[in-house]
């Protein structure tokens, strides 16, 4: 029996370890790129001697406004993200405590989520043209906010009905209103669910494309957008291109490591009541 539970366990690393290097393969493979020369990063096959250099991610910083796109990108996504979780948070604290027909409230907002983004562009498109408000950072939130909001609502409600309503009551008994027991009571409670729904929510605008490329010029432009417009008359310029993703994915990285405990509690939390 001891011997079967450890060949077991072999095999189940095994699988594991393949099933990382599946998914870690291409992150290496670009950090790789981006720390090669522009020549050698065209050779086939690939030289694996080939010396390592900053180059890539110099030249991408100090041209193209690319650390204005970055910019762009990380404050579009950080007020959507904080509009979307404030006002998502209060509906559904309301939809898990108050609303008579709560199921029909989510479907209600799932079908809105169900409705697909290529179907918005052209009324947006025109929406925003009509009220001057292209190429700024308030038409991107307006968008991001069409389908990050409902996420954060649908996601938020589970974790609301998660606590218990006998706290509701409690603080009722001690004095509280409505409006102090979720801000005292609740909210506290259901933080883990809301960063892990912040940080996806943050990371859908922050990977957004199709809006972005439709309804930016070059001053409200993102890290998305710029990384696909990364094409001069010599070609793509691969390296520079791999070193531009690394950067990208920075903020996301450093987002879920800061709120690491929160976010494998949080995925958890509105499964079990």
């Amino acid at each position: 029996m001891h011997k079967k539970y450890i060949i077991g366990r072999v095999f189940i690393h095994i699988g594991l370890i393949i099933t990382s290097l599946f998914f870690l393969l291409p992150l290496l493979w670009i950090l790789r790129t981006s720390l090669i020369s522009k020549v050698e990063a065209y050779q086939i096959p690939p030289n694996w001697s080939a010396s390592f250099t900053l180059e890539n991610y110099i030249n991408v910083l100090n041209g193209n406004s690319y650390l204005q796109y970055f910019f762009n990108s990380f404050g579009i996504s950080i007020i959507t993200t904080v509009i979307a979780v404030i006002f998502g948070a209060m509906a559904s604290y309301w939809i898990a405590r108050f609303a008579i027909k709560v199921n029909a409230i989510k479907i209600s907002v799932l079908l809105i989520q169900m409705i697909p983004p290529v179907v918005l562009i052209i009324p947006f498109s025109m929406i925003i043209s009509q009220m001057r408000l292209s190429d700024t950072w308030i038409s991107l939130i307006i968008t991001y906010l069409s389908f990050t909001l409902p996420y954060v609502m649908w996601m938020l409600v589970g974790f609301f009905e998660g606590v218990p309503k006998d706290l509701d009551e409690a603080a009722k008994i001690d004095g509280c209103n409505s409006l102090q027991t979720y801000f005292r009571i609740v909210l506290p409670l259901a933080m883990p669910g809301i960063m892990a729904t912040a940080v996806y929510s943050f990371i859908v605008s922050w990977n957004e494309f199709m809006y972005a490329l439709n309804l930016t010029g070059l001053n409200a432009r993102t890290v998305p957008v710029a990384i696909a417009n990364m094409d001069t008359s010599q070609g793509v310029q691969i390296a520079e291109l791999c070193a531009s993703v690394l950067i990208g994915i920075i903020p996301i990285i450093i987002l879920s490591l800061f709120i690491k405990k929160y976010l494998v509690s949080g995925l958890t939390f509105g499964s079990v009541k």
